[in-house]
């Protein structure tokens, strides 16, 4: 889908940072991701929202009804590509990941490096390592100020 909303997204003005997609039998969410340097507005939502129903209505890549979500990735931003995790280096993140590692799944540190497909963070003053294959989910950790 990424290579499908793309050109349109750009075509915009925005960047696509990502999407979220789950499906069923009987339904579809797709989440998609916008990001601008100058932020993201409900309006800038709504015009590539309606800019890609449309698409999918032309194109029909999902065969069961969908739900079509549109936002900004926010400040606990998803990190869902590997050159988001190397852009926030430096960052506090949650992780959570599909199988668990020294019997946790779930982590907060501060984000240390991005090697390869792995990345390391500093949780409790110890360095962990995985690989990104093995992360279910992970976002920044906003920083009240």
């Amino acid at each position: 889908m990424e290579s499908l909303f793309t050109p349109v997204i750009v075509g915009l003005g925005y960047d696509l940072w990502g999407i979220e997609y789950r499906s069923s039998l009987k339904h579809a969410h797709v989440k998609i991701f916008i990001d601008h340097e100058d932020g993201i507005t409900l309006d800038h939502c709504s015009e590539v929202s309606q800019q890609i129903s449309a698409l999918l209505d032309v194109e029909e890549p999902i065969n069961v009804p969908y739900t079509l979500e549109v936002s900004s990735p926010g400040v606990e931003r998803p990190l869902l590509k590997l050159e988001h995790y190397r852009r926030y280096v430096g960052t506090e993140i949650k992780v959570r990941l599909t199988w668990a590692l020294e019997g946790r799944k779930n982590f907060r540190g501060e984000l240390t490096a991005v090697e390869a497909d792995d990345i390391t963070l500093s949780v409790d003053s110890e360095e962990v390592s995985f690989s990104i294959d093995a992360v279910k989910r992970a976002h920044l950790i906003y920083q009240h100020e």
